[in-house]
């Protein structure tokens, strides 16, 4: 789900607190990239995208404007009268499914580390690689050396091995002493708890979207972390099944049911 939100998500180990629940007002753009973001396969006929988005106040004149301009920016295609999530959007719901439903493993103790060994590369390399290790959810302990407790289900990218090396490590400092370093947990429990109190006491079906727009973003910064380093209480789950259940209810609303 995509929304116009003022609210920046946290990077693995910089801290955010609740007043990043604030919200703006939805786009047409940010609506029509939500609802198909929603749905699986991602592409919806052009008279249920008119239906879905005259709640939020985007008339039908308004949203045909925004997808002539999607489709010229390379955000969707069409066919007929049905538009779809391009391929590089595609990337972004695989992230958001993957956020929503991270997929995990047994934790007995073991540590992902990555060491960057590239050298001489410029400013915006290394922030592109930055973003990529965080996306990861990887956080870095100095410069160049990232980790993580080795709970996630999945294999470090190919590509990756160009620009750093990996291990498996047993750190020497205890693990919640290490967690606590990486990862701001209460800044972050503390902004998930703002954004489920805002999303769930909302009448409003605009208030609503924006909310959990800003949930399903500040879900991309959880560092899923194995149950016995996280602390009592952990929002995490609640987060996650909240923004589930209105993912379902936008489904349905466009007509999606699961086969």
């Amino acid at each position: 789900m995509a929304a116009d939100v003022k609210y920046v998500p946290m990077r693995m180990n910089v801290s955010a607190g609740p007043e990043a629940a604030a919200l703006r007002p939805l786009s047409a753009r940010s609506v029509v990239l939500s609802m198909l973001l929603a749905v699986h396969p991602p592409e919806l006929p052009v008279k249920d995208l008119v239906r879905l988005v005259e709640p939020f106040g985007v008339g039908g004149s308004t949203l045909r404007a925004a997808l002539s301009r999607m489709v010229a920016a390379g955000d969707l295609w069409r066919t007929d009268a049905v538009y779809g999530l391009s391929e590089r959007l595609l990337a972004r719901q695989r992230r958001q499914d993957d956020a929503v439903h991270p997929r995990t493993r047994a934790w007995h103790g073991d540590w992902e580390m990555v060491v960057v060994t590239a050298t001489g590369r410029g400013a915006a390399e290394r922030a592109e690689l930055r973003a990529r290790l965080t996306a990861l959810r990887l956080a870095e302990l100095r410069e160049g050396v990232w980790l993580r407790p080795a709970n996630l289900d999945r294999a470090l990218p190919d590509g990756l091995s160009q620009v750093a090396a990996t291990y498996t490590a047993r750190p020497d400092e205890p693990a919640h002493d290490l967690v606590a370093r990486l990862w701001p947990l209460d800044a972050w429990a503390g902004t998930a708890r703002a954004l489920l109190t805002h999303a769930t006491g909302a009448p409003d079906p605009a208030v609503r979207f924006t909310a959990f727009a800003a949930i399903v973003r500040h879900l991309l910064g959880d560092p899923v972390l194995p149950p016995p380093l996280l602390p009592a209480d952990w929002p995490g789950p609640a987060l996650r099944t909240a923004y589930a259940g209105y993912q379902r209810e936008v489904a349905a609303s466009a007509g999606w049911r699961e086969g």
